[in-house]
């Protein structure tokens, strides 16, 4: 079972990651932001040049737990960003539905809530 939910605040690493690379290695990347939010509870998704292989890295009580998910066939599906290197935020939603293999390009959110505060 993933320890992953809605607590957390994911984001996902713009450029592409070796995948040989495991926690100190994938850490490293991003030390400097683990550093800012220290004690948050934040996911670092990691995805490789062909896009079928993701790694999601985060810390849990004591020590950072690294999940990994290689495609059979196809390609995790993000949004393209203009953003050259660094991270982008991810809701919860969209993160699961990259995991199970839905392009969330083009998905449009309805409002649920809609305030009656009169100005």
């Amino acid at each position: 079972m993933l320890g992953l939910g809605t607590e957390h605040i994911y984001y996902f690493y713009l450029s592409p990651v070796d995948m040989r690379k495991g926690f100190n290695g994938l850490s490293g990347l991003v030390y400097e932001h683990i550093e800012q939010v220290k004690g948050e509870n934040v996911v670092y998704a990691f995805i490789n040049k062909q896009k079928d292989k993701l790694k999601p890295l985060h810390w849990q009580s004591g020590g950072f737990v690294l999940y990994y998910k290689r495609l059979e066939k196809g390609i995790f599906e993000f949004p393209k960003y203009d953003i050259k290197e660094g991270l982008i935020v991810l809701s919860y939603t969209e993160m699961i539905m990259i995991l199970d293999g839905i392009n969330i390009v083009n998905i449009k959110k309805n409002s649920r809530y809609l305030s009656s505060k009169k100005s």
